[in-house]
């Protein structure tokens, strides 16, 4: 069974539309608030590649006018599903930017699940690169992808989680954060929560992302710092095995 979709999302955004463009269309960029490492071929018809422990996505761009419109669509699977992303950027007279977010395609199989995870992720990660762009502008970020163990059920994930970095399950924006990291105290402020499955923790160097379903949760963090990205996703899985031990 297939399923036709498409997902609309606006979001005022503390940037020119250069600066957006740059955050949206190029890899570096991306990688600053998205999932995984991203390379874009800065053209129509070039390559667009996301990869991430177990996951390889390859698409092809299919629109490209700076800064004002981006666009790239995978190719179908066997089943006929796919999806496609288009950004269209839109400048305001105080130096601002309204974002409008299109994610379309098909999804098969067991879309409901797949669409409400859509539905309700898409805005969360809008969320963060608002953040990135407030806070980080500019900066290249190293992603961290890793897993924790798998829990009963996502209620018991997000509790452990929650009790880790010092908040109760009842979290909210502007909380403080607080957790050691192999050995090193890390301060922070929620700025994104969806419990209990998605919370998103802002340092001074780092964007950090918790995000969670059916049991287990992962880290899709964004590093403002030079670290090795083998090494930092080692320390995380590690934080993330002693947090559900």
């Amino acid at each position: 069974m297939s399923h036709e979709f498409r997902l609309t999302h606006d979001v005022d955004l503390q940037a020119t539309p250069e600066q957006v463009w740059e955050a949206i269309a190029t890899g570096p960029g991306v990688d600053a608030w998205f999932m995984g490492k991203n390379e874009i071929e800065p053209r129509e018809g070039g390559r667009a590649s996301m990869t991430m422990p177990g996951v390889n996505g390859d698409s092809t761009v299919t629109a490209w006018e700076p800064p004002h419109r981006f666009a790239y669509a995978s190719e179908p699977d066997e089943d006929g599903g796919f999806m496609a992303f288009e950004y269209l950027v839109e400048g305001r007279d105080n130096g601002g930017t309204v974002l409008r977010f299109v994610h379309s395609g098909v999804l098969t199989g067991d879309w409901e699940a797949e669409y409400d995870a859509l539905r309700k992720g898409n805005p969360l990660y809008l969320r963060t690169l608002a953040q990135y762009l407030e806070h980080f502008r500019g900066r290249t970020a190293v992603p961290v992808t890793a897993f924790a163990p798998q829990q009963p059920d996502q209620d018991l994930a997000w509790a452990g989680l929650t009790r880790a970095v010092g908040l109760s399950e009842q979290v909210g924006e502007g909380d403080k954060v607080h957790l050691t990291v192999a050995g090193q105290g890390v301060d922070g402020v929620v700025d994104t929560v969806l419990a209990p499955s998605f919370l998103g923790v802002r340092t001074d160097d780092a964007l950090l992302r918790f995000v969670g379903g059916d049991g287990v949760i992962m880290t899709g963090h964004h590093l403002f710092t030079e670290v090795d990205q083998a090494d930092a996703e080692r320390t995380w899985g590690e934080w993330l095995a002693s947090v559900y031990a």
